[in-house]
């Protein structure tokens, strides 16, 4: 894969990730605001952040471009996510 090419799949990779983060974060939310068992909210927490350190860190292996690429794809995910929140609210 060129550098242009491995930039452009960690952009869309990173969207997809921060997609499915920002929606296990409202989940976390939805339970939170329902009262519901600490231990679903707490998995949900640790489970979220695991997996975005397991991201970052195989992300950073393949070099600083798709580091920084993905990180773009999951900010412009954070985006959309407030956009939807600001909507719903």
């Amino acid at each position: 894969m060129t550098g242009v090419s491995l930039a452009s799949a960690a952009v869309l990779v990173g969207l997809v990730f921060g997609l499915v983060y920002f929606a296990a974060l409202r989940r976390t939310v939805q339970l939170y605001t329902k009262g519901r068992s600490g231990f679903t909210m707490i998995a949900l927490t640790l489970g979220r952040i695991a997996v975005a350190i397991a991201f970052f860190s195989l992300a950073a292996r393949l070099g600083a471009s798709p580091l920084l690429s993905s990180f773009l794809g999951f900010l412009l995910a954070r985006m959309l996510a407030l956009r939807v929140a600001r909507r719903t609210a």
